[in-house]
């Protein structure tokens, strides 16, 4: 009687490499939510949280980019306290902030097409800088559009006045964010590459 000892792979290293990256992002983004302070014309909290998003796409791509954040939002609604001001639980994401996370996988998704289109990865220091920018600014638009949403809904106001309240101020705060992620991904410390 023999028994085979061959090595069984249930999944494959690429898959388990794009894992350990996406939860990676996952949790850099839930650092850059602890960098939270209210402005005093909005109830909106300032994060760093869409830093993390921009990094997720460039570096990541469309798939990967959009499942760390998924990654990212299980995380803060089975209790890890990774959300603005390090709130957790499934109540955040039904909340005046709620529409805000919703948007964090497809943003990223968005930022990861841009840089990296539909197929192979490429070395985001290689993307062009127009199609990194363009690819945040329709990131961010997605960012906007579900947070501003959503904080009508949740706070039963108008879509002016929660544009007003939930994305106006933080437009320049977006485009720091953005000339962040250029730093980065241009970087030559970074070792991803």
């Amino acid at each position: 009687m023999s028994t085979d000892t061959r090595q069984v792979d249930l999944v494959g290293d690429a898959v388990v490499g794009n894992l350990a990256r996406a939860a990676l992002f996952a949790a850099l983004t839930g650092v850059f939510a602890y960098v939270s302070f209210q402005l005093p014309v909005t109830s909106v909290p300032f994060t760093l949280q869409v830093l993390g998003v921009f990094l997720a796409g460039a570096f990541l791509g469309p798939v990967w980019g959009a499942s760390s954040m998924v990654l990212y939002i299980l995380a803060g609604v089975v209790g890890a306290p990774v959300f603005a001001y390090g709130a957790a639980g499934v109540g955040v994401l039904f909340g005046q902030w709620g529409g805000y996370l919703w948007s964090y996988p497809f943003a990223a998704g968005v930022v990861g097409l841009a840089a990296h289109g539909v197929g192979d990865l490429v070395d985001p220091a290689e993307v062009g800088l127009p199609r990194l920018v363009g690819g945040m600014v329709a990131a961010t638009l997605v960012v906007y559009t579900f947070g501003t949403v959503g904080y009508a809904v949740v706070g039963d106001v108008g879509l002016v006045t929660a544009l007003l309240a939930a994305a106006v101020p933080f437009v320049p705060a977006e485009l720091v964010k953005m000339a962040a992620t250029i730093g980065v991904v241009r970087s030559d410390a970074v070792v991803a590459r």
